[in-house]
């Protein structure tokens, strides 16, 4: 007979509070769950720490920036404007307009645990509109015209394709911070529901599931969106919803 393995309840606890610390890797000839120390130091540093330890794990460039960028505090605050308001001060409703990384900080003091239902619905990443640079978004001639890529006539020198490296990795670090704040507001019965498409589904179910806890993952919902036939192979005529459940629940 054993006694309980102190180890096993305390890496547990690790990762009741930072999923994204817990994964896998061989130990003594033995596939095991451990904590990722590197992750963890990070959550905890103000700074990045830099680290190579080979382990079970999903990563890009400045993963751990998007990490610092969570945790790094704002010096801002919310205004209330009771002119553009409808019976300001009986409402139960708040809507709130700003940069929503900057919000969901600003909303962590007062609603921390106690959100019981999200929903968001991030851009999708098709490379049409937007391309992004950790905590805001700009169109895509903003961004050329910002980082040189055009030649002396004037035309654009690279295609946002899937094949431009800053395709999935700045949406990666946009959406990193924000689905990491997010979880800190859900109640221990709360959920949050995530809208998607095909572009940036694999990605998405990543990132959450090392965020929330894979074992947290409560399903997808697939709904029917279109009825175009426009695909050069097969028509793909739905979109996804991601279901997480408060990793505490």
């Amino acid at each position: 007979m054993h006694t309980i393995n102190k180890v096993d309840e305390n890496v547990e606890k690790i990762e009741s509070l930072f999923p994204n610390c817990v994964t896998e890797a061989v130990v003594e000839g033995k596939l095991t769950k451990v904590v990722d120390f590197d992750m963890l130091k990070q959550e905890l540093s103000s700074f990045v720490v830099e680290g190579n330890e080979e382990r079970y794990q999903f990563t890009w460039p400045d993963k751990k920036k998007s990490v610092l960028l969570a945790n790094a505090p704002i010096a801002k605050t919310l205004r209330p404007c009771k002119d553009e308001s409808v019976d300001f001060d009986n409402t139960e409703n708040l809507y709130i307009e700003g940069d929503n990384l900057e919000v969901l900080k600003l909303l962590q003091e007062t609603y921390l645990g106690k959100v019981r239902m999200i929903y968001i619905d991030p851009p999708y990443n098709t490379g049409n509109d937007f391309v992004y640079e950790d905590d805001f978004a700009q169109s895509t001639n903003e961004y050329l015209v910002n980082s040189g890529q055009f030649d002396e006539e004037g035309k654009r020198l690279v295609q946002n394709t899937e094949s431009n490296g800053r395709f999935h990795t700045d949406w990666l670090n946009m959406m990193y911070p924000r689905l990491k704040l997010a979880k800190d507001l859900l109640s221990e019965d709360g959920i949050i529901f995530i809208s998607i498409d095909e572009n940036e589904f694999e990605n998405l179910k990543k990132i959450a599931c090392e965020i929330f806890g894979s074992s947290n993952f409560a399903g997808e919902i697939v709904w029917k969106n279109s009825s175009k036939n426009d695909q050069s192979y097969i028509s793909i005529q739905h979109e996804y919803i991601l279901c997480f459940v408060n990793p505490l629940s």
